[in-house]
């Protein structure tokens, strides 16, 4: 036999003596050991609703370990926390938290999970640094007792710790509004609005840009929405100025506008405070009546055709013009009449001169009618549409009305007056 066989052979001798046997693992000592880190940013600005992310990581390490023949390897390991579940509070903070509590399971040792909490900040919360409470309450196995070779007992331990998640609140401007007026704010026509704001907030905004903004479906357009500031300090009012239309589909009634200022905050970040909803009264629109009669005009003659207009609106109109459109049988050369300033319930009275045609029929017309105007904006406007009630007839000719008869009266009357003319002066 060679030498360098015998280690070979004894190997295989001890494997044969020695009977197949299980390993068994035991961890002496070990725990978990939980920290809580919030997953994005952690600053928040006055106001804000957001969802705070927490990560809850597990760094605990086993130490010790043993591994025997008659050891049983326990199901858990003492750095794993059990039973995992988180609670955000807001103790003496202006947050509030809008999630209860929530279970995360097991947490290994290396391994880490997630919660997510809804959080307000409060409206009126100062700029700084604020600690909201973390309550973390987990399970751990603090020891396995074996009891002969296939019973094992398991020793837990409930705990509960309050981890630290720092968070900040940042200065930001916000827009009360203290006034608000409005002129000439009418459905249909431009007017303006007049605000005063006060920068309620705890940041100077630098290059601050006042801006009014549809509100949703509101009527209300602004026409000219934004009004330069420059540096709004805290506590500072300004006085600003906007444009705004009124769209022919509202209602003389109060619509809502929206307010913000975008500016440069304390970081040189250009950023838009939250909007400030405000109310404005809308008066109604500008509108006309046609208030005359029936006017009668005859057939196959020239006739002066009176009207009577009336504002019937909610505002003055400026350089008013009536308008007729003149359609068979009526024709007309002058069909623009100058009504002037009406204001609200004034009437003004247009002359039209109408020719009829005579071959036309005997009924009651109507005639289209329109007023051009210019607002308080000087705006020019045009109304809707009237109706101008015309009654045609047919003049009875009588011999007061016959060519003939008419000429030799005058000359009646002419004779007439000649001969009393010359015997008066015979009888000087």
């Amino acid at each position: 036999m060679r030498w360098q066989h015998v280690p070979v052979l004894m190997l295989l001798l001890a494997l044969l003596v020695v009977p197949g046997t299980a390993q068994g693992t035991k961890y002496l000592y070990g725990s978990p050991d939980l920290s809580a880190t919030i997953s994005g940013t952690n600053e928040f600005a006055p106001g804000a609703e957001t969802q705070l992310a927490v990560i809850i990581s597990n760094s605990g390490l086993n130490t010790h370990k043993i591994v025997g023949s008659t050891l049983i390897t326990p199901d858990d390991q003492p750095n794993t926390a059990k039973l995992v579940s988180v609670a955000l509070k807001s103790t003496d903070t202006p947050f509030t938290i809008k999630t209860d509590p929530q279970f995360l399971s097991d947490i290994m040792g290396g391994a880490s999970g997630t919660a997510t909490f809804d959080v307000k900040v409060a409206d009126s919360a100062e700029p700084g640094t604020y600690v909201l409470p973390l309550e973390v309450t987990y399970t751990y196995l603090l020891d396995a007792e074996e009891y002969g070779s296939d019973v094992l007992r398991y020793n837990y331990q409930k705990t509960t710790k309050t981890l630290p998640l720092t968070v900040r609140v940042t200065p930001d401007l916000r827009v009360e509004v203290l006034d608000v007026r409005s002129e000439s704010l009418n459905v249909g026509t431009e007017g303006y609005v007049y605000l005063t704001l006060k920068n309620i907030g705890h940041d100077t905004a630098n290059k601050a840009i006042a801006k009014v903004t549809r509100s949703g479906a509101s009527p209300l357009i602004p026409t000219d929405g934004s009004a330069y500031v420059g540096t709004f300090e805290p506590g500072e009012t300004v006085d600003v100025k906007f444009k705004v239309s009124v769209a022919d589909t509202a209602e003389p009634q109060s619509y809502p506008l929206d307010v913000a200022v975008t500016y440069e905050d304390y970081e040189g970040k250009t950023v838009t405070s939250r909007s400030a909803t405000i109310g404005l009264p809308v008066g109604g629109k500008i509108a006309f009546e046609v208030v005359s009669p029936t006017s009668v005009l005859y057939l196959g003659q020239k006739s002066i055709l009176e009207v009577v207009y009336r504002n019937t609106g909610a505002a003055t109109v400026y350089n008013a013009q009536a308008r007729i459109s003149a359609v068979n049988p009526f024709t007309s050369s002058d069909d623009t009449a100058f009504l002037g300033d009406l204001a609200p319930g004034e009437t003004a009275t247009a002359r039209f001169e109408m020719n009829v045609d005579g071959d036309g029929t005997e009924k009651e017309y109507g005639i289209d009618s329109e007023i051009r105007y210019r607002d308080d904006l000087d705006n020019s406007k045009i109304s809707d549409t009237m109706k101008v009630r015309v009654a045609l007839e047919r003049r009875q000719d009588t011999i007061f009305t016959n060519p003939a008869f008419l000429v030799v009266l005058a000359a009646v009357i002419i004779g007439a007056g000649y001969y009393i003319f010359v015997y008066r002066k015979k009888q000087r």
